[in-house]
C-alpha cells in the first residue's frame, strides 16, 4: 500500500456538546435528532489514521455515539490496511466499517467479495450532498460500496511570502508565468522549488497536475485506466513540460540529484524553516500540517498558497485524494454500520472534524464557516466548486505495483526522469513497460 499523503494539521479543541447540535440533519436516521436507537450495539471501525487525525476522527465517532447510543471502537492499521483487513476477514472477525483511501483498493475488496453494498439511505444522501464523481469513485460494476468522507486538494503550490516580496513577484496563474517567476526568484538569490523526490510519490503528483491541465480530463481518465499507453504523445508532451522544471538547476534547489535526496518533510522545511533554501514547494493541502505542527509557522501569514497554474491554455487542475467508508460483509451489526456511513454522508459529521482542523470535505452541504481559517476554506471551496471536474490521484487508482510502491513502477521511473529529464522518450517507454506489466497482472 502506498505511503499516506495526509498529515496532521492544527488540532483545535472541539466542545462535544456544541458539535452534536451544530449542524443540520444528514438526511437520514442519524441526522439532527438524538434517537438512541442503536443503544447496546458495538461497532468496530478501522482506518490508517493515527495521532491527530485519529483523535479528530474519534471526535466524529463520539458524536455518532451520543446521537445513536452505539459504542464505537477504533483501530489504526497504519499503512498495512489491506493486510489487516484481510487477516480479520480470514479469521472470521471482520471490522464493521473501514476507511479506504484508494479507489483501486475499494475495487480490490469488492472483487474479493469483502464489501456490502451501501444502503439506499446512504446512496440517496450521497446524491443529495456530493458531486457525482465522488459516488462513482466508490462504485464497482454499478454498485456503490464506498462513501468518500474526507478529501485532499493536491493542486496547491505553497510559497514563502517573504521570498516573493523580495523578488517583487505575485503568485502566477499560468505555468509559463510560474517558470518566469521561478527564474526571477533565482535571480534574487533564492532557488524556486524544493522538490521532494526521495519517495517518488510527489513526482507522480507533479506529473498528474500538468497532465490533467494540458491533456484534459478525458485523456486523464483514459491514461488512469491504461486505455491509452504511456507512450501516447500527450504523455511525452506533459513530461517535456515537467522537464522544464526538473531540468533547470535555477528552478530546483540542489538540482535533480539534490531533489532525489529530499524527502517530503524536508521539502517543506527548506521553504519555511529558519534558513530557507527555496521559495516554493509543490504538494497538497496537507503541507499546512507540517508548517503548523512541525515548523510552528502560521499558515496564511508565514506560509501562503496558490492553485497549481493552468498549462498551455488548459483549465487549472483540481486533483486530489480522499478517504471513503466501506461496510464489510459479515459485520456483526450491519444495520448500525450502514447508519454510521449514513451519518458520515451528512454535513454534521464533517463539521466536527472541520472545526478541529486538518480536514476538508467533498460534501457541498457543509457550511464553509465551520473551517478554522481562510486557507482551509479555500481548499474546500476548490474541491466543491470543481464538481465533476475534480479528478482523483491517478497513481492511487493504478495497481500498487505501478502507482504505489517505492523503488519500482511510476515512482522509480519518474525518479529516473528527475535525474535525466532530457530523456522524455526513454521515460515514456519505461512507464509504459511497467504499466503494461502491472495492469496485466
Amino acid at each position: 500500500m502506498r505511503l499516506r499523503r495526509t498529515l496532521p494539521t492544527l488540532a483545535a479543541s472541539v466542545a462535544l456538546a456544541a458539535t452534536a447540535t451544530a449542524c443540520g440533519s444528514s438526511g437520514g436516521g442519524t441526522g439532527g435528532s438524538t434517537t438512541q436507537d442503536l443503544k447496546g450495539q458495538s461497532l468496530t471501525v478501522a482506518a490508517v489514521w493515527s495521532g491527530t487525525e485519529q483523535e479528530n476522527f474519534k471526535k466524529v465517532l463520539d458524536v455518532f455515539t451520543a446521537k445513536t447510543g452505539a459504542t464505537v471502537s477504533y483501530t489504526s492499521t497504519g499503512d498495512n490496511l489491506s493486510t489487516v483487513v484481510g487477516s480479520k476477514i480470514e479469521g472470521n472477525d471482520p471490522m464493521d466499517v473501514v476507511m479506504v483511501a484508494q479507489p483501486g483498493v475499494i475495487k480490490q475488496f469488492a472483487d474479493k467479495g469483502w464489501l456490502a453494498p451501501l444502503s439506499p439511505a446512504v446512496t440517496d444522501t450521497a446524491k443529495k450532498n456530493y458531486a457525482g464523481i465522488w459516488s462513482s469513485l466508490g462504485t464497482v460494476n454499478g454498485t456503490q460500496y464506498g462513501l468518500y468522507f474526507k478529501a485532499a486538494d493536491k493542486s496547491t503550490v505553497w510559497y514563502n511570502p517573504t521570498a516573493f516580496q523580495n523578488a517583487g513577484i505575485q503568485p502566477p496563474t499560468t505555468f509559463d508565468d510560474l517558470l518566469k517567476a521561478g527564474r526571477t526568484l533565482s535571480d534574487s538569490g533564492t532557488p524556486a522549488f524544493s522538490v521532494a523526490g526521495q519517495a517518488g510519490w510527489p513526482l507522480t503528483d507533479w506529473f498528474e497536475n500538468i497532465y490533467l491541465s494540458q491533456a484534459g480530463p478525458e485523456l486523464y481518465d483514459k491514461l488512469t485506466k491504461h486505455e491509452i499507453p504511456w507512450t501516447d504523445p500527450s504523455v511525452g508532451k506533459a513530461l517535456t513540460t515537467l522537464g522544464k522544471v526538473f531540468g533547470d538547476r535555477q528552478l530546483v534547489a540542489g538540482g535533480g540529484q539534490g531533489a532525489l535526496q529530499t524527502d517530503f518533510p524536508t521539502s517543506v522545511q527548506q521553504v519555511f524553516g529558519p534558513q530557507p533554501k527555496a521559495a516554493m514547494t509543490y504538494e497538497g493541502d496537507f503541507v499546512g500540517g507540517v508548517i503548523a505542527s512541525e515548523l510552528k509557522k502560521q499558515v496564511g501569514t508565514d506560509a501562503k498558497v496558490f492553485p497549481f497554474p493552468a498549462v498551455d491554455g488548459g483549465k487549472a487542475p483540481v486533483m486530489g485524494a480522499g478517504d471513503a467508508a466501506v461496510v464489510l460483509k459479515g459485520a456483526k451489526h450491519p444495520e448500525a454500520a450502514q447508519k454510521l456511513v449514513e451519518f458520515l454522508a451528512g454535513p454534521e459529521a464533517a463539521a466536527v472534524w472541520a472545526k478541529a482542523g486538518g480536514f476538508i470535505s467533498p460534501n457541498k452541504a457543509v457550511d464553509p464557516s465551520v473551517y478554522p481559517d481562510d486557507t482551509t476554506r479555500q481548499f474546500a471551496k476548490s474541491v466543491i466548486d470543481a464538481g465533476d471536474a475534480f479528478r482523483f490521484d491517478m497513481s492511487d487508482q493504478a495497481p500498487a505495483a505501478f502507482g504505489g510502491t517505492a523503488g519500482q513502477g511510476e515512482w522509480k521511473d519518474l525518479q529516473d526522469f528527475l535525474a535525466n529529464p532530457s530523456d522524455v522518450q526513454g521515460a515514456a517507454a519505461k512507464l509504459e513497460a511497467d504499466a503494461a506489466k502491472a495492469y496485466k497482472g
